[in-house]
């Protein structure tokens, strides 16, 4: 295994305030996040309205990141990330205030969801093409890992949010999160890293004769000309639209199972993904200490792909304990996924294309979430759920094997590189 050796600190002053305004956001919207799901499936009690609340979340995640990466190629994303987190920060303690009354209207509640997945979506791009900025050169899988163990971290959280949400209420959960988005975003409007690429864009475009419209569908064409152009880039797309696929069913089929077969399920299921977020964390400090052999890097994530939706399949056949055993492997598996896809693609697209990539690329992954969230909510209600979610995962993995293992030519020089 190769030691992490690099003469650039990676801990600067933005890293860090970009690294503490994650870590309170995340921990924050976890909790809500979690708590949100339980209200909703305590008040309706149906796995396919379930699936349909999922999916306001989701729907915007298909349009909006086209768009806005093609504007955070020529705008701060900086600015555009906590001025966002602001205006979460407000739209959550209004919420919160509205649900002390103790009201409570799906189609309303849906509307609030769906503004939600319209922000978050646009944020997200623009998270995803400014972080990496942060990064100095030779510490992007290091910075990577750091940001899946936050991540993990977050999800700590969740039996903290079942406990609150039970004895108290989604309203006290709702504050929280307000607070938490104000802190990230006060965090954030301190850093002052140059974003380079806005004047690198402005020249691009000088003397053209184009209305603002017409820039923006000229950007997005070239953000999916730029994908297409990059067999790598579009083979590792395509196989997370089918990966996104197994990761919508679980959200849909998963929790409702588990509550709907087991006393105190909504527990169990913590359980069962709670090991996959300790051995996401366990991967995550791995990878933060050692690098993985480069040479190795494209035939590592083949494997783990394979591994990840072969187990995850699994998760409802099996006994809770053994279920448990399974998540803790996923969960390794899943961060040295992570890690891999998200460092090379980061460091290879340049700066002034990263809004536009990411947004395509999540558009692609969105386009998965949602069509697997409906069908498999659809499914479930005619076939075994269990059998529902292995068929998508069995999907996942034939596609790893065929799109990734297919296009081993362009995918491999895409991993195996020095990052």
């Amino acid at each position: 295994m190769e030691e992490r050796t690099t003469k650039n600190p990676l801990w600067t002053r933005d890293f860090t305030i970009i690294t503490l305004g994650t870590v309170v956001s995340m921990f924050g919207n976890s909790m809500a996040g979690f708590a949100m799901s339980l209200m909703v499936l305590d008040y309706t009690g149906s796995t396919v309205l379930y699936a349909i609340y999922l999916m306001t979340y989701t729907v915007p995640q298909l349009i909006v990141p086209i768009i806005s990466g093609a504007l955070l190629d020529r705008f701060s994303r900086k600015k555009m990330i906590y001025t966002l987190d602001y205006f979460m920060g407000a739209l959550y303690l209004f919420v919160g205030i509205m649900m002390t009354t103790g009201w409570f209207s799906f189609p309303i509640f849906a509307l609030f969801t769906l503004t939600m997945g319209t922000v978050s979506s646009i944020y997200m791009v623009a998270y995803d093409s400014f972080y990496p900025l942060l990064i100095t050169e030779g510490n992007y899988s290091k910075a990577y890992s750091i940001a899946s163990v936050l991540e993990t971290m977050s999800m700590m959280m969740v039996p903290v949010a079942t406990f609150l949400y039970n004895h108290f209420g989604i309203a006290p959960l709702m504050f929280v999160n307000a607070v938490c988005f104000i802190i990230a975003a006060t965090l954030e409007s301190m850093i002052r890293k140059e974003e380079d690429y806005i004047d690198k864009q402005k020249k691009s475009i000088e003397g053209e004769n184009m209305g603002r419209l017409g820039r923006m569908v000229t950007d997005i064409k070239e953000g999916f000309m730029y994908l297409a152009s990059e067999k790598g880039l579009l083979a590792v797309a395509i196989y997370f639209f089918f990966s996104a696929m197994a990761g919508g069913a679980s959200n849909v089929i998963c929790l409702p199972y588990y509550k709907s077969n087991f006393e105190n399920g909504e527990y169990l299921v913590q359980l069962v993904f709670g090991m996959a977020f300790i051995g996401r964390a366990v991967g995550g400090y791995f990878h933060y200490r050692r690098k993985l052999p480069t040479k190795f890097k494209y035939y590592i994530a083949i494997g783990v792909y394979v591994i990840i939706g072969v187990f995850e399949g699994l998760y409802l056949y099996v006994p809770v304990g053994t279920a448990m055993k399974l998540a803790f492997i996923v969960g390794i598996g899943g961060v040295t996924s992570y890690t891999i896809r998200i460092s090379s693609t980061q460091s290879y697209v340049p700066d002034e294309k990263k809004g536009r990539f990411n947004g395509a690329f999540q558009v692609l992954s969105t386009s998965g979430t949602l069509v697997a969230e409906l069908l498999a909510g659809a499914l479930a209600t005619h076939f075994d759920e269990r059998a529902v979610l292995l068929a998508f995962e069995l999907l996942a993995v034939c596609s790893a094997l065929i799109i990734i293992g297919g296009n081993k030519k362009y995918v491999k020089p895409l991993y195996n590189r020095e990052m």
